[in-house]
């Protein structure tokens, strides 16, 4: 469709008219990115007034922004948890919001070793659905053609639970799938996917994923973007076709669904879906069967022209393995969001993963910037290019002045919004998917198991560091152990070390817990026993290197492939955790 030149935007020319609208609008926020800010923390405050939170603060119907900042403190989740429990519990008076609170988006951070409540009205959604539909009218600018064919995305529902006032608490992405904006969205040739909703909306993931899988595999000539949400949601789907693509070659040959997938809805659907192809099967068999899985995406989807997915902050590890298997497909990044809020998109999507720069959006919050380092936050418009900052947000849901916990680097300005590189999560050590283990939840998790060793043997672990290794699918923690054995005879057992693999991992969060149970996206965690004085050899390293002896710290971390290969070329032993953790989605009670 020919589209008017008059509607051409400073981004580049539109695919198609809506594109125009929405790059109309991007331009519009973007230009007048302050006004929109001091108009938008002005509504929330008028909105607001009359709630609990803000009417401890004396604001006395001020709705701008000095004011606003003078006399409301920057907060955390600790701050505010005795409110959001209690709107978790049943209280129904605007406590945190006028307008009442919908559901509980839970955050891949935890607190007390549980997902934290991120509360949400009705109208969050509407503002997401906007973000959304800003991402393909971007993308169009650099691809072109993607009407023509559909995506393959690998989407899943996650599990829910209801809070005691019977709140619905689930992720972000589990409530958009279950809301009317995505199951009865309207057709639009540039977001067709080959995964039926029913497929997206199973629970059970491993017929989530075989039907999802199976779809991808019958219109494989039709997908021109494979993704997920994370590279290594990607990854598991690889995974998956390794292990199981024998069983979708034998559905795809006699155009019948494995017995293992009982859904009825899934079952019905691909009914209509599927039909008897025994030269795909064939095809897929000729692909799979070889050792060699090197571009293994482009060869059994062969016009794909992108990978959609995040990789970015500690997904950036599964960069060099994506390429192995997309044989070095570009990796788009399209937005930034959070269960907090949705914070901005990506305006160059094709740019390399190092590259990559979100514009954020001064619609869909109220933000405000903390200088790493320092502590007075700064406006939107005022950050400086190069700098490092910490998101603060303020939404209609509620959360004022709340810390994010992102760390964010300014790289330039699309028009006055700024355009910020994720860095890294505040305090996050290890994670390999939606798990996030910080520095002490690690050390409590060692000192647990350790207390085993002491009574087997009397031995303690004298040193300890980690590592994430997504050398594997899924990928998985591994703890460098250097022992203190007291007694040479009395070494620790296989049996004992195993069972410190599994003491660690029931004393991690509950995210973790549930990636290892549910979500199957980390594998079992892993001690390496390393010889005596291995840590000596780690810090002569690192005094070789500069560092300074009277200030140095063994790492509780590693990610430096030369102390990684150190370390593993000194391991003696290694070790798994034997089973699962407990995990179940009710919360525990405080």
């Amino acid at each position: 469709m020919a589209v008017d030149s008059s509607l051409s935007s400073p981004l580049g020319p539109p695919a198609c008219e809506k594109d125009a609208k929405a790059l109309r609008f991007i331009e519009e926020m973007t230009r007048n990115a302050d006004t929109v800010q001091e108009n938008l923390l002005a509504e929330i405050l008028r909105r607001n007034a009359e709630t609990e939170y803000l009417r401890r603060f004396n604001l006395g119907g001020a709705t701008d922004r000095d004011t606003f900042k003078s006399k409301l403190p920057i907060i955390t989740y600790e701050d505010l948890q005795p409110e959001i429990q209690r709107i978790a519990d049943g209280d129904r008076s605007p406590i945190l919001s006028a307008h009442p609170i919908s559901e509980f988006l839970t955050s891949s951070g935890t607190s007390a070793g549980e997902r934290k409540l991120m509360p949400t009205i009705q109208e969050e959604l509407d503002r997401r659905q906007l973000l959304y539909s800003l991402l393909m009218p971007v993308m169009n600018l650099y691809v072109p053609g993607l009407d023509k064919g559909k995506g393959l995305y690998f989407l899943f529902v996650k599990s829910e639970t209801k809070t005691p006032g019977g709140l619905p608490a689930r992720p972000v992405l589990t409530s958009y799938y279950k809301s009317d904006k995505f199951r009865s969205r309207p057709y639009d040739p540039y977001n067709v996917y080959t995964s039926p909703n029913e497929a997206i909306l199973c629970a059970d993931s491993f017929q989530s994923m075989y039907s999802q899988m199976l779809c991808g595999l019958l219109d494989r000539l039709s997908v021109l973007r494979v993704g997920a949400v994370f590279a290594s949601g990607l990854l598991r789907a690889i995974r998956f076709l390794q292990l199981h693509w024998s069983r979708l070659a034998n559905d795809i040959e006699s155009g019948s669904l494995d017995s293992e997938i009982t859904d009825p809805s899934i079952r019905q659907c691909m009914s209509v879906i599927l039909k008897p192809d025994q030269h795909l099967a064939e095809f897929i068999r000729q692909e799979c069967q070889t050792e060699n899985w090197e571009g293994i995406i482009t060869r059994i989807w062969p016009n794909t022209k992108y990978l959609d997915v995040i990789v970015t902050g500690a997904m950036a590890q599964y960069i060099p393995t994506l390429e192995y298997y997309s044989g070095g497909l570009p990796m788009a990044c399209t937005m930034y969001a959070s269960s907090e809020c949705y914070f901005g998109l990506n305006l160059n999507p094709m740019s390399k993963p190092s590259e990559v720069s979100y514009t954020i959006m001064p619609n869909m919050a109220y933000f405000e910037f903390i200088p790493l380092g320092g502590s007075k936050a700064v406006e939107l418009v005022d950050v400086k290019i190069g700098k490092e900052y910490e998101l603060v947000v303020t939404t209609y849901a509620g959360l004022c002045r709340y810390r994010v916990g992102d760390i964010l680097r300014v790289t330039g300005f699309h028009n006055s919004a700024p355009q910020f590189h994720f860095v890294r999560r505040k305090n996050v050590l290890l994670s390999i998917d939606s798990d996030k283990t910080d520095e002490s939840e690690l050390q409590k998790a060692v000192e647990n198991a350790s207390k085993l060793l002491l009574k087997e043997c009397g031995t303690r672990v004298a040193e300890y560091t980690s590592y994430a290794d997504t050398s594997t699918i899924p990928g998985h923690y591994v703890l460098y152990w250097e022992l203190l054995v007291r007694d040479g005879e009395r070494q620790p057992s296989h049996d004992t070390l195993t069972q410190c693999c599994l003491e660690m991992e029931e004393s991690l969060n509950s995210v973790y817990r549930q990636c290892r149970v549910a979500d199957n996206s980390v594998g079992p965690l892993e001690i390496r026993v390393v010889r005596n004085g291995t840590f000596e050899e780690l810090m002569d390293y690192a005094i070789s290197r500069g560092a300074s002896i009277n200030q140095y710290k063994v790492p509780r971390c590693v990610n430096f492939t030369p102390i990684v290969e150190l370390l593993d070329s000194r391991v003696v032993s290694a070790h798994f955790s034997p089973a699962l953790p407990h995990w179940t989605p009710e919360r525990r009670r405080r």
